[in-house]
């Protein structure tokens, strides 16, 4: 496998896809005369030598590492995760007791629901695509602006945002999980050492330590740990490339992506862009249309992608973000090796036992009516 130059022309942006783009490569080397092999019994792609799938994986550990904190945070107890668990299903902590946070953040699709624009309170949409809660314990902020700096603020937000679960305030919030014995009781167990176990911060404290759990572990892991025959030689060639042409500047570390933020259309302006991104939270003009950088971890299947759901490929992605990030037309072997190795970042969900919903404790003449209004 022929090494490609680095190319460091640009600075690449990562959304949806962010800096995916594929290098030219040049001829490969031609090999020392052998005898003819026989035909293979069966097509398939073949393996390169382990000395090149070494030199992949050596490249490539030089860009994801390690994260800089360990998730789950150590001080996360089992029954914070239990009880944030019930909470991320709960949909008594919406207005009208019909949206949960796995309504938009389907566990059992990968951390989202594959919609444009997620509904939520009075089948309302909101302005931008809902991203996926796996892996997100490892981003430098939360929301596609950035306005959350950690998973506890991110998950206060939309109990109260009025597009989504529609709650008045938090002691709406309050009111309604206190009045549930078992949440009471879990709240406790949870919380023993504060005064007033059942609040809105504890509640977000509780999801939090439960989305830290929210990891998925691919074949792309074990190839980097040592076992190279997990990738095919077209993923490996789709990884140098990846590696090669500069998307690791944005997408890196233990998430692929997440850890920076970035502008849509680095090269050329992107076309009917109309969401000021990061400015909306910083009212800084040098934010202006900057994104967060996602995760592109299990991207296979977090479709619609960048933060407007616009795009439903990822083919098409990466095409576009070849030429808003780089200034160029990727060719179809390109783009078809930097597919293969992004789905070989679709990881394995956790045990349906961890996220599916569990049994949750029934209302009380105290707790709060819905409220369609």
């Amino acid at each position: 496998m022929t090494r490609n130059r680095l190319l460091f022309g640009f600075t690449l942006s990562a959304l949806g896809l962010g800096a995916l783009a594929g290098c030219e490569r040049s001829p490969d080397k031609a090999p020392e005369a052998k005898p003819p092999a026989p035909a293979p019994v069966a097509e398939q792609a073949p393996k390169p030598p382990a000395s090149d799938a070494e030199a992949v994986a050596k490249l490539a550990a030089h860009f994801f590492q390690a994260p800089r904190n360990a998730a789950p945070l150590p001080e996360d107890t089992a029954e914070q995760v239990a009880l944030g668990r019930m909470l991320f299903h709960e949909p008594r902590l919406s207005k009208n007791h019909d949206v949960s946070c796995n309504t938009c953040h389907g566990l059992d699709t990968f951390g989202v629901d594959n919609k444009a624009l997620s509904e939520g309170h009075k089948k309302q949409k909101g302005s931008r695509n809902s991203p996926t809660v796996y892996n997100a314990a490892h981003h430098i902020a939360q929301f596609w602006d950035g306005r959350a700096a950690t998973l506890e603020a991110q998950a206060e937000g939309p109990m109260m945002n009025p597009v989504e679960m529609a709650m008045p305030d938090a002691k709406r919030v309050e009111a309604t999980l206190s009045s549930i014995p078992e949440y009471t009781t879990r709240f406790r167990a949870a919380f023993p050492k504060t005064g007033k176990p059942v609040t809105l911060a504890n509640a977000a404290r509780a999801l939090a330590a439960f989305e830290r759990t929210l990891t998925t572990p691919s074949r792309f892991d074990r190839f980097l740990a040592g076992e190279h025959a997990a990738l095919s030689a077209q993923e490996q060639r789709g990884l140098e490339a990846f590696v090669t042409t500069g998307c690791t500047t944005c997408h890196n570390g233990p998430a692929v992506g997440g850890a920076s933020f970035q502008k849509l259309g680095l090269v050329e302006a992107y076309p009917a862009l109309t969401d000021a991104g990061r400015f909306d939270a910083t009212k800084n003009e040098d934010d202006r249309g900057y994104f967060r950088v996602p995760t592109l971890r299990n991207v296979e299947m977090t479709g619609p992608y960048l933060h407007d759901g616009s795009v439903n490929d990822l083919p098409t992605m990466v095409r576009l973000m070849g030429r808003y990030q780089l200034g160029r037309t990727l060719k179809d072997g390109e783009v078809d090796d930097l597919v293969a190795f992004l789905k070989s970042l679709t990881g394995e969900l956790p045990p349906a036992e961890r996220i599916s919903a569990p049994p949750l404790p029934p209302s009380t003449k105290r707790t709060p009516k819905p409220d369609p209004s």
